[in-house]
């Protein structure tokens, strides 16, 4: 494991934290709750956009992981157009449901108060723009993870955090009409994709760059491994973000806010994890193609550092919850926010144990197991959050997605014990 890479990893997702830190808080105070609660709700879209990929990005990178250094390392230009047309088609298909979804009324499900339907309507269709950005960006993305080049894209990672929270804080001081806040999240969205396709090329030999082309072989190659990743491509982000979307139908956009802020606090503690495991999959992956002893090893070592140090640091959040949510949003949030945060800290170590697991499994090209998996978490978790959010609120949700992340984990956990 390169702690080299991790570093740049923890940088690139842990500086866009400092400036959403900075920068919610006053946002909130410009936009008032229910616009931040859309605008949470189009972070989450966007967050889910970046999953339509069907696993082609994992694939990208299990699949070039494996061809570097090979007598087959030729094929890599091939791979690489292979999986940008698929993702290119997917994004597309992507876009036009958004936009005939809003055009129907899709936009009507969310209760509303002081955002009217024509600002949500022209917000849903500039957000239909980043669907097949996020996509596409995913493949590259995957490629630059493939050559470990962590140090590029945490800088990009850096910049686009920083769009994130900081364009809408200032598109704010001028106007808090929704679509110019989500019009910044678009923008931003497109440079990226235009950064990561540059980062990638630059990793391949000199001239690789259109060479390549669409082959039925090597879409076969990355759907084998992908068709059961874009079943948890489709069904895990749904799962991660479904809570604030249930909160925001059964209850209001007004309610998000109380529910996403500890919920930020408390699940960007898995940057730490999220730094790790993206070093460790095409790492991992190399070694299996080696000595599975080694692999087994490397995997072990890290299992355990990363849960004694997660312990420590969701204890640490949990007991600190009531200070941390009153020294950075103040009144913008419930008493009810607290309970909130510390139920989530919980599911939040599971989570964490459960991603090193779930990074392995796919690793050694077990991507079944963990599709399976969300395939039966799914219902289970739908019913949970309707039943939990309807009697206990936003800690009924809370609950539900702690629940989920335990029974995720165990299962990861007995998979990855259970050989083929």
């Amino acid at each position: 494991m390169q702690y080299k890479n991790i570093f740049w990893n923890l940088l690139g997702l842990g500086l866009p934290l400092l400036i959403a830190a900075l920068t919610v808080p006053g946002l909130i105070s410009v936009i008032g709750t229910e616009r931040f609660g859309f605008l949470a709700l189009a972070w989450g879209l966007i967050g889910y956009a970046g999953a339509l990929d069907l696993g082609i990005g994992r694939a990208v990178t299990l699949r070039l992981a494996s061809l570097r250094g090979r007598d087959n390392e030729n094929e890599i230009p091939d791979v690489i157009s292979t999986a940008v047309r698929v993702t290119t088609f997917i994004g597309t298909v992507g876009f036009v449901l958004i936009v005939l979804g809003s055009c129907l009324g899709g936009y009507n499900f969310v209760p509303r108060q002081t955002v009217s339907a024509p600002e949500v309507l022209i917000s849903l269709l500039l957000l239909a723009l980043a669907i097949p950005m996020q996509a596409i960006s995913a493949t590259y993305r995957g490629v630059n993870e493939a050559y470990l080049n962590f140090k590029n894209i945490s800088f990009l990672r850096i910049a686009l955090g920083a769009a994130n929270f900081g364009a809408p804080f200032l598109v704010a001081q001028f106007t808090n009409q929704l679509y110019w806040l989500i019009g910044t999240l678009v923008l931003s969205r497109g440079i990226a994709l235009f950064m990561y396709r540059r980062f990638a090329y630059q990793c391949l030999s000199k001239g690789a760059d259109g060479l390549g082309k669409f082959t039925k072989d090597q879409a076969n190659k990355l759907l084998t491994f992908g068709g059961w990743v874009t079943v948890s491509s489709i069904i895990s982000p749904f799962l991660v973000q479904a809570d604030r979307f249930f909160v925001g139908t059964l209850i209001s956009a007004a309610a998000v806010t109380a529910y996403v802020i500890p919920y930020e606090i408390t699940v960007q503690a898995l940057i730490l994890v999220g730094a790790i495991t993206t070093v460790a999959f095409p790492v991992i992956a190399g070694y299996l193609q080696e000595d599975i002893n080694k692999a087994h090893h490397a995997f072990n070592r890290w299992l355990v550092k990363v849960s004694i140090i997660m312990f420590c640091v969701m204890g640490c959040i949990a007991f600190l919850m009531p200070y941390i949510l009153k020294l950075w949003v103040g009144q913008y949030v419930s008493d009810e926010s607290t309970w909130v945060g510390r139920i989530l800290c919980v599911g939040v170590f599971f989570n964490a144990i459960g991603s090193m697991y779930y990074s392995f499994l796919h690793a050694s090209g077990r991507s079944k197991e963990t599709a399976i998996l969300h395939l039966i978490e799914l219902p289970m978790f739908v019913g949970a959050l309707y039943v939990f959010i309807t009697y206990f609120g936003v800690v009924g949700a809370a609950l539900a997605w702690t629940l989920r992340v335990v029974f995720d984990s165990l299962g990861l956990f007995y998979f990855t014990k259970v050989k083929r």
